[in-house]
């Protein structure tokens, strides 16, 4: 069982301990105020009040051993920088930080950050591109530009199989799944033929989707 210590428990910070105690892991929480506190009780093995800008504070943790630490500090970027850093000192074994801006990225990064987290930027980028196209339902970004994209089907797809479209050289995409209604066909043979409800998962850069789904 993975062990995380999360560090700021604004809204972001609570969406992330129950999605964690979903999966069954052990969490501690830290913030400053007892508030933010007192709901996620049921959710984890430890709850802190303290000032974790305090590298005292933080040595009491046993950072070492954490699988991750998640800095969530929204109110004052100073802050962000100071505890990152305070852990990576401290020997974490990886440190994801909250950011707002690409700005903020940089000197997250520089200061020892492992991976910088953009909640709010994610989510517009998801919004924008699935309203934005009659034919994305929804994406999934991974690194880069790559993302998995729940697409539907063209008119031209349906009848003909994977194998007849040539689907993964013709649009430099892979199907990963097919969501027909409540089924989800996992990995596809190629001799699937597409039906007009289908919803193909597909990985692929962005500029490839958009081919596929203009052309």
């Amino acid at each position: 069982m993975k062990s995380f210590l999360i560090i700021g428990m604004g809204s972001f910070g609570h969406h992330l301990c129950r999605c964690l105690a979903q999966r069954k892991c052990d969490i501690m929480i830290v913030d400053r105020h007892e508030e933010r506190l007192e709901d996620l009780l049921p959710y984890v093995v430890s709850a802190k009040v303290g000032d974790c800008t305090n590298i005292e504070v933080l040595r009491s943790f046993g950072i070492p051993e954490f699988d991750a630490c998640f800095v969530c500090i929204g109110s004052k970027f100073q802050d962000s920088l100071e505890v990152t850093s305070l852990l990576k000192e401290l020997g974490a074994k990886k440190v994801y930080s909250k950011a707002g801006q690409d700005l903020q990225a940089k000197f997250l990064l520089r200061v020892g950050a492992d991976e910088v987290i953009y909640p709010e930027l994610d989510a517009a980028e998801r919004i924008a591109i699935s309203e934005s196209s009659d034919n994305i339902f929804n994406c999934i970004e991974l690194a880069g530009e790559h993302r998995i994209f729940e697409i539907g089907t063209r008119k031209s797809w349906i009848g003909k199989s994977i194998r007849d479209l040539n689907f993964r050289s013709k649009y430099n995409l892979s199907i990963l799944a097919i969501q027909s209604g409540s089924d989800l066909n996992v990995l596809p043979s190629p001799d699937y033929v597409f039906r007009a409800e289908d919803h193909p998962l597909v990985l692929g850069h962005i500029n490839d989707i958009e081919k596929a789904i203009g052309d």
